[in-house]
This record gives C-alpha cells, structure tokens and sequence, in this order.
C-alpha cells in the first residue's frame, strides 16, 4: 500500500515523522511506529505510536524505579502530572516510568502528532535530572568516588557536579 492508499490519520502520522526527519520504525503490533525523539538531558526517548480505530495511544519509558527516596520520587512525578497536556506518569510492575496518553482518532493531525510528541520529549527529557538525582543519588556518589580515584572521566557526571563534588 503507497503512503497515497493510506487512511488519513495514518498519513498524518507518517507525514509527520517523514517532514521532521525522526527516526522511526515500525513496532511489533499492527498500526505502530516506534519514535526514537533527540533529547538534551535524556540522549533520547523512544516512544511507541499505536495507532487503532479509535485512538492513538502513545507510552515511552522515562526512567528505571528509582533505588531511593521512593517518596520525594514519585511526589515530583504525580505534581508534574497536573501539569501534562493529555499524557500521565505511570508506573509498570517493576516500578518503572513510563509517561502514557491516548489521542481520539477523529482528532488525528499533524499537528497532533507534533503536540502529542513535544508533550512526550518535555515529560522525559525536562525532569530527568531531577529524577536521577531524587532516585539514584547515592550510586550516583559511588560512580563519581569510583571515577575520582581512578581519574576517569567524569564527562556523563558534569551535570551533578554541584552534587557529587566533596
């Protein structure tokens, strides 16, 4: 089937990703893309596009459960939630993040698709040092320690310098 023989809203997702140039394959399930969206923070998030008659569900993992502070952790993602368009934080059986939403088909655009992926990069690229350094500051201290002592780079630590510098 050409791009031309698809239904709209598939073309809508598929023009969107084809005019900004995002790397994207097509998932194990029927009517799904998966995204790999650049990031500042988090190098980059893969988000899975499954697209149904009725919706567009979207999910991508942000960061594994946390090894502290489960408490402070998971206030800082239900506070964020309340400031999502159309998406949540939820967590899998592991204790994993993941941010998760649905968009009607009917709704379907590329405009849609560009909001609903901004939406996405914002919710795991913004806050991911601040999650690091809520849920994993102490392995963070040890790696730094480790590296320290053996004068390692320290290049993917930079960001928590202010942190882990004694």
């Amino acid at each position: 089937m050409t791009t031309d023989q698809l239904p709209p809203r598939t073309n809508a997702v598929e023009a969107f990703l084809a005019a900004n140039e995002l790397e994207w394959e097509p998932g194990a399930r029927d009517g799904e893309y998966v995204v790999t969206l650049p990031g500042e923070k988090k190098l980059k998030t893969v988000t899975s596009l499954v697209l149904g008659r009725e919706a567009l569900s979207v999910s991508a993992f942000v960061i594994r459960n946390p090894d502290e502070n489960h408490e402070a952790f998971y206030r800082h993602l239900l506070r964020r939630n309340l400031r999502l368009p159309g998406l949540a934080y939820a967590i899998d059986g592991s204790g994993d993040v993941y941010v998760t939403g649905r968009v009607p088909a009917a709704a379907l655009s590329e405009e849609t698709v560009d909001g609903i992926l901004g939406a996405v990069l914002e919710a795991a690229d913004a806050p991911f040092n601040e999650l690091l350094a809520l849920g994993f500051l102490t392995s963070m201290q040890k790696e730094w320690d480790w590296r320290v002592s053996r004068g390692e780079s320290l290049r993917n630590l930079e960001a928590f310098r202010h942190l882990l510098e004694h």
